[in-house]
């Protein structure tokens, strides 16, 4: 396949690493030092210049092309740029906005603007958001098997009671798999003598009744949200609360500005929005943010949220969960105290990169930054897990692969060594990304 991404940053960089190994991959940028840079750091073709223009998109051998990627951080450059495309191809294209305003445009008519698959960076990021609320101390969690089958990273904390277990001792539950370790740089594959140590980040995978109380046990202390504080009044931070409000829930939503706060307070009115600076501590006190099981700090830059979740967390709530725009800064906020950081970045990279996999699998979940992947199959005939029970089939998978779960007809089959594998069958499965185009070929 060749792919062509239009944007050097951090969104397009992350695809062009991840799609660069398995297939050809150009990438157009107006800054030559970037486009530069990631040549040298990837086997990719470099082309500098417009992507919105057609010489450019020339020089970068659209034509050949079989999907384009626009992913620059101008949404009407991004919309441009696959019209363009489409008018001397017929190119697969995908495009990413900020705004879920196009997003909605997009969705009422087939194929608006000359695209065929639309990413909204914000909505994304508030539905990232609201699953990771959702789940008491989860990093991570994806759904797959049409709501069957989830999967949920969680790092395991010094108290925790699995802490110093192995995978045997702590493994308690009928309908749960557990697919893998991240430990430092490494994915380590557990075997039932595997220590789980703290600090460890663990990968499950199962019924979604056996992951939340494997969330319960794993931290006992954080309890499930009741009480979400959404702490600015952004794009990010509004389809946070109107998104918690569909699950049933009643958030309280912090703006500062006057006319923003009174919008917000109209559109959702299942929302307390308060008007209000989220920095001021006697307001914060007031409000009882002591009680809040989770903030979640929206606002326009990085500095401001990560003091916002940190004051909050000083006052007493359980939880604190951060956008940070910068992906250099997700690990520093983790490391001060921020349970959760969301870039929105490396989150819509990872929603197009999925994309552009599933003509091979049904569902595809990235772990830790393109470490691994949760990828959901119908099993076909020349997979080398149909009609075999699983402990012979996986002999003929390579080292890193872990069946987590079936699914057949819609029912949920707890996979054990015996368990026969039929075609039709929706089997998940974690795969490390060292062995994933080996493992993809077999299964």
């Amino acid at each position: 396949m060749y792919v062509v991404i239009v944007g050097a940053g951090e969104v397009g960089s992350s695809i062009a690493a991840s799609l660069a190994e398995a297939h050809e991959v150009a990438v157009i940028d107006i800054d030559g030092q970037r486009v530069e840079e990631l040549v040298y750091a990837t086997d990719v073709l470099g082309v500098e210049g417009d992507g919105a223009d057609l010489e450019t998109l020339r020089d970068a051998n659209i034509r050949k092309a079989d999907i384009l990627i626009a992913s620059t951080d101008d949404d009407e450059t991004n919309i441009v740029t696959c019209g363009t495309a489409n008018t001397v191809t017929d190119v697969f294209t995908i495009s990413r906005v900020k705004s879920a305003k196009f997003l909605h445009t997009w969705q009422g008519s087939k194929r608006a603007f000359g695209v065929d698959h639309m990413v909204a960076t914000n909505l994304l990021t508030a539905e990232s958001i609201t699953r990771v609320v959702g789940m008491p101390a989860a990093q991570d969690v994806e759904t797959f098997a049409e709501g069957a089958v989830q999967m949920a990273e969680f790092e395991i904390p010094e108290a925790s009671p699995i802490a110093g277990q192995t995978v045997r001792e702590a493994d308690r539950y009928e309908s749960l798999t557990f697919a893998a370790l991240i430990r430092d740089d490494d994915v380590v594959i557990p075997t039932g003598e595997t220590e789980l140590r703290p600090g460890d980040d663990v990968v499950v995978i199962g019924s979604s009744e056996s992951v939340h109380t494997f969330a319960e046990e794993i931290a006992p202390d954080v309890h499930g949200a009741r009480d979400v504080l959404v702490v600015g009044g952004s794009d990010i931070g509004y389809h946070t609360a109107r998104l918690l409000g569909e699950r049933g829930l009643k958030p309280r939503l912090i703006e500062r500005d006057h006319g923003r706060a009174r919008e917000i307070a109209e559109l959702l009115p299942g929302t307390t929005v308060l008007e209000s600076d989220a920095t001021d501590r006697e307001f914060l006190k007031t409000e009882h943010v002591e009680d809040v099981d989770v903030v979640v700090a929206a606002l326009d830059n990085d500095e401001k949220n990560l003091l916002a979740s940190l004051l909050a967390k000083r006052l007493g709530a359980e939880r604190a969960v951060a956008v940070v725009d910068s992906g250099e800064y997700v690990q520093l906020f983790e490391a001060v105290g921020v349970d959760v950081a969301v870039n929105p970045r490396e989150a819509t990279a990872e929603e197009i990169t999925r994309f552009t996999r599933e003509h091979q699998a049904e569902n595809v979940a990235i772990i830790e930054s393109d470490r691994a992947e949760v990828l959901e199959i119908e099993v076909g005939s020349a997979s080398v897990l149909v009609d075999r029970p699983i402990r012979e089939s996986v002999a003929d998978l390579p080292e890193g692969v872990v069946i987590g779960a079936i699914t057949r007809n819609g029912e949920l089959v707890i996979p054990r060594g015996d368990t026969v594998v039929e075609r039709g069958d929706h089997v998940v499965v974690f795969v490390d990304t060292d062995v994933l185009e080996a493992a993809s070929s077999k299964l």
